[in-house]
């Protein structure tokens, strides 16, 4: 199976409000238990929501993130 491929930042325009932890970790480079580890510490570059028993990672702030902008969204 060939590995997954890094999305684009117009990939990641189009997807939606949130994406599970997995999806936000391949775009950003890093595993998914480094993620997740970051979110449990409350260090994350990345804004989270809680869902239920699990985090979401907000689209909008990961583009944020990827395109460099130092301001974190309010």
């Amino acid at each position: 199976m060939p590995p997954k491929t890094r999305p684009t930042l117009a990939d990641i325009r189009k997807w939606p409000a949130t994406v599970s932890i997995p999806t936000a970790a391949r775009a950003l480079g890093c595993s998914a238990r480094h993620l997740q580890e970051r979110v449990k510490r409350g260090d994350s570059p990345v804004k989270t929501l809680p869902f239920g028993n699990r985090n979401v990672v907000i689209t909008a702030d990961l583009l944020r993130v990827l395109s460099g902008e130092t301001q974190e969204a309010a």
